[in-house]
């Protein structure tokens, strides 16, 4: 469809929430109405609003004023693939799904909408593409705080996530230092380890556990004893919910067959923590972050990244293109196929260049690749 005859789009936030979602739905709705002369609705609870056809008009005063605020105006929901809709459960318990993509598209061609801008992560690309398949006109806007999604280098919303644990690994160093203990910090990130890793370098943690590289709980226990014995006598370990120790598998909470992505990690930090104290003798705590990583004001750096990926999503919508994902790469805007995007998942190089420099400073990834601990003759000097 030529840009010419775009008149009406519609907006949703799907998936988990994160921090500059509003900021998003702003950027999109503004430059859709001041720009293009585009109406805008916005759709509510993500997939499951077009579902149930809860779809509510926005405007320039609806929208103002939301740039700071965290969560989403517009709600979501991170269960309603329209492929495979939960509707409820057999006699037997079991969960009972429904293809409600035509439904979708029925509410699509009710409220006259010309396109339909996707802000969400790889689980939303991947729920948006039957829609995609259908012809439905699908601008995606790559969002989560684990940073995983495939084919652009940083989404919104992990930025502010690594200020929200690096400032909470802060605190816990300190504690760990005026205790003489060891502190674990279990963070969110799924399958990869981009919080992990980046607020544990931005923290100064001692060691660093994320599921690309599986951990041998020795290689850590012994690093810590080397450190309690040498100096400072504490030590802060940043473990991602997806860590998992060689040979064995990540820690699964719970299970929620309601959603298409049903596996909900965690448990892993405590688990360590636990297995530390035993092999080490040393005090050791457990802290989960948990949502509290996907709370709050989004910090000014994400703020500027969710306006330009809403900014550029209409910009792309209005160069007469369809079924494309908004990017970022090498600090350049652009697009790719959303179909490219669905249902991947970018992970940390094993050999990125962060995961060297930690190395380089000793930093532990528990994988028993080499250390040294500075002047191993002498006292440490802890900076």
């Amino acid at each position: 469809m030529s840009h010419k005859h775009i008149r009406r789009i519609g907006v949703m936030t799907s998936g988990g929430d994160c921090p500059g979602l509003n900021a998003v739905i702003r950027a999109v709705t503004k430059t859709a109405i001041y720009q293009a002369g585009i109406e805008v609705l916005g759709i509510e609870d993500g997939f499951q609003g077009l579902v149930e056809d809860r779809v509510r008009p926005l405007n320039a005063r609806a929208v103002s004023g939301i740039l700071t605020r965290g969560g989403t105006i517009l709600g979501s929901n991170n269960r309603a693939n329209p492929k495979r809709y939960h509707v409820g459960r057999d006699a037997n318990g079991n969960p009972v799904y429904e293809d409600k993509v035509p439904t979708c598209i029925e509410t699509l061609r009710k409220h006259s909408l010309d396109a339909l801008i996707v802000i969400g992560g790889d689980g939303s690309m991947g729920a948006a593409a039957p829609l995609v398949e259908a012809g439905v006109n699908i601008i995606g806007v790559p969002k989560t705080i684990d940073n995983d999604l495939f084919g652009t280098e940083i989404t919104f919303g992990f930025l502010t996530a690594v200020a929200t644990a690096t400032d909470a690994l802060d605190r816990l160093h300190s504690t760990a230092d005026s205790h003489h203990r060891v502190v674990v910090c279990e963070v969110m990130g799924r399958n990869a380890g981009w919080i992990a890793l980046t607020a544990g370098v931005a923290s100064g943690s001692d060691v660093i556990l994320m599921p690309e590289i599986p951990f041998d709980i020795g290689h850590v226990s012994d690093y810590i004893k080397e450190r309690v014995h040498k100096g400072p006598g504490f030590a802060v370990v940043v473990v991602s919910e997806g860590a998992r120790l060689r040979g064995g598998n990540q820690m699964v909470a719970r299970v929620d067959d309601r959603s298409a992505d049903p596996i909900r990690l965690g448990g892993i930090g405590a688990s360590v923590a636990q297995a530390i104290e035993l092999a080490t003798g040393v005090e050791t705590r457990t802290t989960v972050l948990g949502h509290v990583q996907r709370g709050g004001t989004p910090i000014a750096a994400d703020r500027i990244l969710a306006t330009h990926f809403g900014y550029h999503a209409i910009a792309t919508l209005m160069a007469g293109k369809t079924g494309r994902m908004v990017v970022r790469n090498k600090n350049s805007f652009g697009d790719i196929a959303l179909l490219q995007a669905a249902g991947k998942q970018r992970l940390v190089p094993t050999n990125h260049s962060l995961v060297a420099a930690a190395r380089a400073l000793g930093t532990n990834f528990g994988d028993g690749q080499a250390w040294h601990h500075p002047n191993d003759d002498e006292p440490s000097v802890v900076v």
